[in-house]
């Protein structure tokens, strides 16, 4: 198991100056970038200098010997759902019994059972549940998340959602994302009306996120159990033209053309992925749009068909790798376990797979300052009990972490 380390409250007022010697550091440069006798100079909060130990410049700063430990960038959690309440347990079983996912959602089960739990708490009480789940992704590691919104799916909701991400971002040392995702699902009260939920409640609501700053993209659900393409592009349109980028949950049960249709509106990234053609490949590849592979919803739902892996390789489609943490199909906080589960569900290497939750993770949520070792990086850092990457993604989530340097700030 990981041993728990704790997350401290934000209360230093300056960045570290620090060296870290006598490391073993993954810079994710052309592959894991890998420096077996390494070290790491920080300053003011960013990379100042990454290289081997014998070439390091004179510096009289601070100096921590890691004993040969793994360095790693802080890893990045690209894709979740962590602001909700309650738990749906219940589906698991019935999952076990044979219901699809699909079956449970038409029953009343599934994303609309959470809504009716997230409409009912406050923000208090939403960020009380929340927080757990958060320390739970730092003390695997994690120094940015992104967090969506659609579990309220009304537009008081949806802004307590957001709400409460930016204030988990104030209460832990961690950079938060948020995606506005208010076409997650059709509400009971929207029942068979999906184009006037869009026009009277989604684009309204993302113009009310925009206009108190909430929101730094919009996400969608396009699906034969959410939207069209044609609903999710009319929400597209309204994020781009107030500024915001795109991405989207895409081809999870069914090839409905949404990846070609991100790629379309210059997406960061399509998400799951597991029914994606060829078509929909080059225009990934083309557009630049990151594959989001999610394989806890893949192993919790029991799906048979995997995501096409080679066709993104072939296509030379980036592919990010992420928790989807959620309560009903993918219950999971551990972002190496999510690494674990790429590469023996998906066949993904330990490479990619840490490449997926640092640098392409970074790429798939548009940052350009983390995800790498690399001097003028923001110095989000992992210190791993471990000598080789390989050993993150091989743990089966185990993987031991030693500390988080999170902006130049140490939590160790």
């Amino acid at each position: 198991m990981c041993r728990h380390i704790t997350i401290k409250r934000r209360h230093k007022t300056s960045p570290m100056d620090l060296i870290l010697t006598h490391a073993t550091v993954a810079t994710m440069q052309g592959g894991t970038g890998l420096i077996p006798q390494g070290a790491v100079v920080i300053e003011n909060g960013r990379i100042a200098w990454v290289g081997p130990r014998a070439e390091l410049p004179r510096h009289d700063l601070p100096r921590r010997d890691l004993g040969g430990r793994l360095v790693t960038p802080a890893l990045i959690d690209c894709h979740t759902h962590l602001v909700h309440a309650g738990n749906r347990a219940r589906e698991f079983a019935m999952r076990l019994e044979g219901a699809s996912y699909a079956e449970i959602a038409r029953a009343g089960g599934g994303i609309v059972a959470t809504v009716a739990a997230t409409r009912a708490a406050d923000e208090a009480a939403l960020l009380a549940e929340s927080l757990p789940r958060l320390d739970a992704m730092l003390a695997f590691g994690v120094g940015t998340v992104e967090i969506k919104s659609g579990y309220g799916l009304d537009l008081e909701t949806e802004l307590r959602m957001l709400r409460v991400a930016r204030r988990l971002a104030e209460q832990r040392r961690v950079t938060v994302r948020t995606s506005f995702l208010g076409a997650h699902a059709v509400p009971p009260e929207y029942r068979a009306r999906a184009d006037a939920y869009i026009d009277e409640v989604a684009i309204p609501a993302l113009h009310a996120a925009a206009d108190e700053g909430l929101a730094d993209a919009v996400d969608a659900f396009c699906e034969g159990i959410a939207f069209a393409p044609t609903q999710v592009a009319r929400l597209f349109a309204a994020a781009r033209a107030r500024g915001l980028p795109v991405k989207l949950h895409a081809e999870q049960l069914s090839n409905l053309g949404g990846a070609a249709l991100a790629a379309a509106h210059g997406a960061l990234s399509a998400d799951h992925l597991e029914y994606l053609d060829e078509a929909g490949a080059e225009a990934m590849a083309a557009a630049g749009t990151v594959a989001v592979i999610l394989p806890g919803a893949y192993y919790s739902l029991r799906e048979t068909q995997a995501p096409p892996i080679d066709l993104l390789r072939r296509h030379g489609v980036p592919m990010a790798v992420a928790t989807d943490c959620n309560p009903g199909s993918s219950p999971m906080t551990s972002l190496p376990l999510a690494m674990n589960m790429a590469c023996t569900l998906f066949r993904l290497t330990p490479d990619e797979a840490l490449t997926g939750a640092t640098a392409n993770a970074a790429r798939a949520l548009g940052l350009t300052d983390r995800g790498r070792i690399a001097p003028g990086m923001r110095a989000d850092l992992a210190l791993w009990e471990a000598a080789h990457p390989a050993e993150l993604a091989a743990s089966i989530g185990a993987a031991r972490l030693h500390g988080r340097i999170v902006g130049g700030r140490d939590d160790a």
